[in-house]
């Protein structure tokens, strides 16, 4: 068997901010050319696990670190980053945080030029990776014009043109359509096939998951409580579900006929379409079920409507055209949408963060602009798909209350109202915590939490769950 190209030889890790190790003794050897699904629930160290497979932690984060992590034979703590990212591409959960130039191109093109490579290969590079991930028509816009997609697919291609031996992914399709998550893992698939790339993935997409890779790892807590292939991890229902993870949807459904007795199976439960195409056959015949009509429901007056709305930005792009949407008291409204579709663009007119180029936006009949801005903030709230922008206080519970601040309510509403959002986002016991020592999704409840408290009548989230 050939050497290990990644080596964690008893590793432990805490942040300057943590009051205990965040990484506790993991010891694991991943070998050139797999592809690892790494699992865990929010808050188990995935994430600070794939930093310091870069050497980001503890190079830029600081802390406490004990152990090793050797990456193609190089010390992570004693390497510099910039030798590191020749060997190891890292794409974050949150890709805004990693541009830093104004196009497109210069900034797949950035990492090339620091590494000194020629011009034509660094055009070719940069050409062949904006295909790739679908961005070639954009390769003169500025990132920060992108969706949030988009930016998830910048950021990739910027690690595929370096083509480092090693490629972490954290999350990469959190803010991916379903078309551009499966051609994302497609991509993976190819580049291992092609380049023999070794990758190291955590996501949610348990489906791709499950027909991309071949070994699993879950940590919960910090430490290493599993790792085993890929169809052993997913199939295994009742671990993920104590690990707080989601089995493959077609898992689910044959763990529940199952255990119904309708279909008993002996063998390991599928985890994929093929292997259940398998087991369908023994399926009984199917029942007919007739639901019966549509019930009609009066929902009066909307609170929140576009009428006939479009929208050009000052590039000339066209988001939004002739758009016409009610939305009602008590909706629970799901706007999807392909990246770049509009959505953001809705939520931003609904928000009246943009102005239509043509046509109106109205709450309970009255336009937005006809509001000041703390007026509408107490009418309707707003979590940003990157919620750490909104995030400015020293405490998770002075960010909750900030908004309190300016209100006419008693102390004691406020308190009730601060401790009631804290209870509903399990945040109680993190009250006294910086919200930047907090993991992502942590910090993203931290956020909701902060809306909750004026009790808005509309809540309008962006992407919540990335």
């Amino acid at each position: 068997m050939p050497s290990p190209l990644i080596e964690i030889s008893q590793f432990s890790y805490g942040y300057p901010s943590s009051s205990g190790p965040v990484l506790r003794d993991l010891s694991l050897a991943i070998q050139p050319g797999e592809i690892v699904a790494l699992l865990g629930p929010t808050g188990a160290g995935k994430t600070t696990l794939c930093l310091a497979l870069a050497g980001l932690v503890p190079q830029f984060y600081r802390g406490r670190c004990f152990g090793s992590i050797r990456v193609a034979g190089h010390d992570t703590v004693d390497t510099p980053i910039h030798t590191l990212s020749r060997h190891v591409g890292l794409v974050l959960q949150d890709p805004g945080s990693q541009l830093v130039t104004t196009s497109v191109t210069d900034e797949v093109a950035f990492a090339l030029e620091n590494f000194g490579l020629p011009v034509a290969e660094i055009k070719s590079r940069v050409t062949e990776a904006l295909a790739t991930v679908g961005l070639g028509a954009f390769a003169t816009k500025h990132p920060q014009d992108l969706s949030g997609g988009q930016q998830q697919r910048l950021v990739i291609a910027t690690v595929l043109a370096a083509r480092p031996p090693v490629i972490v992914l954290d999350d990469p399709t959190s803010q991916l359509d379903p078309v551009g998550t499966a051609e994302i893992f497609a991509l993976v698939k190819k580049l291992n096939v092609t380049f023999r790339t070794t990758f190291i993935i955590t996501s949610q997409a348990s489906e791709e998951l499950a027909t991309t890779c071949t070994r699993a790892i879950v940590i919960d807590q910090g430490q290493l409580t599993v790792d085993d292939s890929i169809e052993t991890v997913l199939a295994d229902v009742e671990r993920m579900d104590r690990h707080h993870l989601r089995p493959p949807q077609i898992t689910s459904v044959f763990a529940a006929l199952n255990k119904a007795a309708i279909l008993p199976i002996a063998a390991p439960l599928p985890v994929t379409m093929p292997q259940a195409a398998v087991l369908k056959a023994q399926l009984p015949t199917a029942h007919a079920f007739d639901p019966g009509p549509p019930v009609s429901i009066n929902r009066g007056i909307p609170i929140l409507q576009l009428i006939d709305v479009t929208h050009r930005y000052p590039d000339g792009t066209k988001a939004l055209t002739n758009l016409t949407l009610p939305f009602y008291r008590g909706d629970y409204c799901l706007i999807i949408g392909q990246n770049g579709a509009g959505k953001s663009t809705v939520l931003q007119h609904l928000l009246n963060l943009l102005q239509p180029t043509s046509g109106d936006v109205l709450i309970d009949g009255v336009p937005l602009g006809s509001f000041s801005v703390s007026a509408l903030a107490q009418r309707i709230g707003f979590v940003p798909q990157r919620p750490d922008q909104n995030l400015f206080n020293a405490t998770v519970e002075a960010e909750v209350g900030f908004s309190l601040q300016t209100t006419s309510f008693t102390s004691a509403e406020k308190h009730r109202r601060c401790e009631s959002a804290l209870e509903a986002m399990r945040l109680t016991h993190l009250r006294n915590a910086h919200p930047f020592s907090l993991s992502q999704a942590d910090r993203a409840r931290v956020v909701i939490a902060a809306m909750l408290v004026l009790e808005p009548e509309i809540l309008i989230f962006d992407e919540p769950t990335t």
